[in-house]
């Protein structure tokens, strides 16, 4: 007998992968980096179906803002600056390391 998966089928060992809702808008905003930067360094912006909805200051604001008229969970907030350091996060245990 298999394990019963998020959706109730019965799943015979396969792997399940799920794709994040937001991964389109992130992979926007890495494919797009540079020239967000160059219009956005410093700020917050909102992503939604590949494009920049708007800029804030910081991230409070961005979604308070933007969830008066989108979902929440339907789009992206992302501090823009150069490199990963805004979307990389690295988490340090006794004798392992995840990043």
């Amino acid at each position: 007998m298999g394990r019963k998966r998020y959706d109730g089928v019965e799943d015979e060992g396969e792997c399940v992968e799920m794709k994040s809702p937001l991964a389109d808008a992130f992979q926007y905003y890495l494919d797009h980096q540079d020239e967000i930067l160059a219009e956005h360094d410093g700020e917050v912006v909102v992503i939604k179906d590949a494009q920049i909805i708007e800029a804030y200051p910081d991230e409070f604001t961005a979604i308070a803002e933007t969830e008066k008229t989108h979902a929440l969970g339907t789009f992206l907030v992302q501090r823009v600056s150069p490199g990963s350091d805004d979307y990389t996060q690295t988490f340090h245990s006794e004798g392992v390391v995840f990043s």
